[in-house]
């Protein structure tokens, strides 16, 4: 049987690590003020709940651009309704608007590291692209689109994002 001070000498042991430079400096717990509760008044344009879920839907919860399809413990899809051309600039919650994306990809797409072209060929931006995010995309480099024709991204929505967003 160990003594209890060889067992906390074994622990202590085993846990020990290098700090990271910003955990060094850090004598003591830190404490903090209550933070004082402010209201906000937030005007932005209304976004429709069905968008999100006929975007998830005509693309079979499925990343258009990943061909991931997450589903978390719940059950509920992880993939994301991403607008084409913004609402922020007039875009539509229409399906045609929309691509179905995982977080990541949505993000990349936001920032224009990706667009498409208008014969659904994923686009990866020359600059400012980190080469681990390119590995996120299919390696046919093709867009995966709904089955049901009316349900496609319009060139007109690829457009505006190559013309506006895309960092080409």
């Amino acid at each position: 049987m160990l003594e209890d001070a060889e067992f906390e000498l074994i622990v202590q042991s085993g846990f020990r690590r290098e700090l990271k430079p910003w955990e060094q400096h850090v004598a003591e717990e830190p404490t903090y003020a209550a933070r004082p509760l402010e209201q906000q008044v937030l005007w932005r344009p209304f976004r429709d709940e069905a968008f999100r879920h006929t975007v998830r839907q005509a693309y079979g919860e499925t990343c258009a651009i990943s061909g991931l399809r997450l589903i978390n413990g719940g059950g509920r899809p992880e993939v994301q309704a991403a607008h084409i051309q913004p609402v922020a600039a007039h875009g539509p919650d229409s399906v045609r608007n929309g691509l179905a994306l995982t977080g990541t990809v949505h993000w990349m797409f936001d920032r224009g590291l990706i667009s498409v072209d208008d014969d659904h060929r994923v686009l990866l931006a020359k600059r400012d692209m980190p080469e681990e995010l390119g590995h996120l995309v299919q390696p046919h480099r093709r867009l995966r689109l709904p089955e049901r024709p009316e349900w496609r991204p319009h060139p007109s929505y690829l457009k505006w994002h190559r013309e506006h967003v895309f960092k080409g």
